[in-house]
């Protein structure tokens, strides 16, 4: 029998596409199982009030209450540290694993991490996001030394409505920038339905997608200590880094 790898998930509180994605990529993994805990986030924008949301205190609170399940890791399946900066995400890690003990980790750093282990400097993005939250994110790229070839964005910023966009439209998104023959296609939302999109996506393009859920999940198996490769038809980026 299989340890059960129990993967804790912070939430924002809005987002209604991460919880059944997550849990359908995790489904056929002999004993594991994904647990969340939510804190409050509605909107995506560069406003103070927006950026509030995003207060560590917030965040370890909703931290601790997983920490009361056991879990194994902790990943925030967020994406905020694209516009608040990487070192955001950096301090929030080692913050949650002094306040519960538990190892931690986010889609955001999982990404990079992900993009590093392939060397991956020229990337698309397609997200809902205000296109001032968009530059900030390119940005925070381009100093890191990592190049956005080509990206669309939605033009949306109230949180639950991101989960409204249709699967076939971001199928559009990415045929809009695999033109510009990004190494990878990063869909950059956790309230984004497009994680079961990424076999479609490489077997037709041959690009691989760098789901920001997958990413999260991808994290929490690798710092758990259980092998991301035994998951399935989601992606090749489970293969990597083995």
């Amino acid at each position: 029998m299989p340890k059960p790898v129990r993967l804790g998930v912070l939430t924002p509180s809005s987002n209604t596409a991460l919880e059944p994605l997550t849990c359908a990529i995790v489904a056929n993994v002999p004993g594991a199982s994904a647990h969340f805990s939510r804190f409050k986030v509605t909107e995506i924008a560069l406003a103070p009030s927006a950026l509030g949301q995003f207060d560590d205190g917030h965040i370890l609170a909703a931290a601790e209450l997983l920490a009361d399940a056991r879990v194994d890791v902790i990943g925030w399946s967020g994406t905020a540290a694209g516009w608040l900066g990487f070192d955001k995400d950096e301090a929030l890690v080692q913050r949650i694993r002094e306040r519960t003990g538990i190892v931690a980790t986010t889609a955001v750093l999982a990404l990079n991490e992900l993009m590093a282990l392939r060397d991956i400097r020229k990337f698309a993005i397609v997200s809902p996001y205000t296109a001032d939250v968009q530059q900030r994110i390119i940005e925070n790229y381009a100093r890191a030394g990592i190049e956005v070839v080509a990206h669309t964005h939605e033009n949306i910023r109230v949180n639950h409505d991101f989960a409204c966009v249709e699967p076939e439209l971001l199928w559009q998104r990415m045929d809009e920038v695999r033109k510009a023959a990004p190494q990878a296609i990063v869909t950059y939302c956790t309230n984004l339905r497009a994680a079961q999109l990424a076999q479609q996506v490489e077997q037709r393009w041959q690009i691989p997608l760098l789901d920001t859920v997958s990413t999260t999940v991808w994290g929490m198996m690798r710092a758990a200590g259980a092998d991301p490769a035994v998951i399935q038809g989601w992606g090749s980026l489970y293969e990597w880094g083995r």
